[in-house]
């Protein structure tokens, strides 16, 4: 049956839902820590159903593992200019991503990294995340060129690029990625250009 809401209306209504049962997951994981909190826990703290949290999340480690910022930096990654390089195409999209967050949305952001470094499998499952974004990254630049993501040249661009993400901060960091990591980074990336023959 369709929803009688708005597109828009039900597309804000589900971003408003799964926000809160990410934030009432966090708290909870904080205040009794991750092992001894429970779906039907989150689902209750957040107002929903076990069976509605699952429709947002496929398990508890997806609250805290799922990054909704890739896609959008995907996005803005493939809506670089031709002429832009891969590395100024990464750096140019993660920070139109990233500069438009609010105090708040860095402190959240912060507390999740937190929590991912802090068990010991939720930071085994991040460094096979880490390598599916090498895919992503490799996709999205492959895409703008109109080339193909099987193509050696992405991969490694798309690696390379990762792995100076990770060497900026490493799993297990203290605090994660934060707003004061930009001017790292695009120092870290502007290096692997001037070193390398990209494109």
């Amino acid at each position: 049956m369709t929803s009688p809401l708005p597109a828009g209306l039900r597309e804000r209504k589900k971003a408003k839902t799964r926000l809160a049962i990410r934030e009432q997951a966090i708290r909870l994981f904080e205040e009794q820590g991750y092992a001894a909190t429970t779906v039907d826990q989150i689902a209750e703290a957040a107002e929903v159903s076990p069976s509605t949290f699952f429709r947002y999340f496929p398990t508890k480690e997806d609250v805290i593992l799922t990054d909704d910022y890739d896609p959008l930096i995907v996005e803005a990654i493939k809506a670089q200019p031709p002429g832009v390089s891969p590395v100024k195409a990464l750096l140019n999209g993660m920070k139109s991503v990233f500069l438009q967050f609010s105090a708040e949305e860095w402190e959240s952001e912060r507390r999740r990294q937190r929590i991912y470094q802090a068990v010991p499998e939720l930071r085994a499952r991040v460094m096979n995340q880490t390598v599916m974004a090498v895919d992503m990254l490799a996709a999205a630049l492959a895409e703008r060129d109109g080339g193909s993501a099987d193509d050696l040249s992405y991969r490694v661009v798309a690696g390379a690029i990762v792995g100076v993400v990770v060497a900026i901060t490493p799993p297990g960091s203290a605090n994660g990625f934060g707003p004061e990591d930009l001017g790292q980074l695009e120092e870290a990336l502007n290096i692997l250009e001037a070193n390398f023959r990209l494109r």
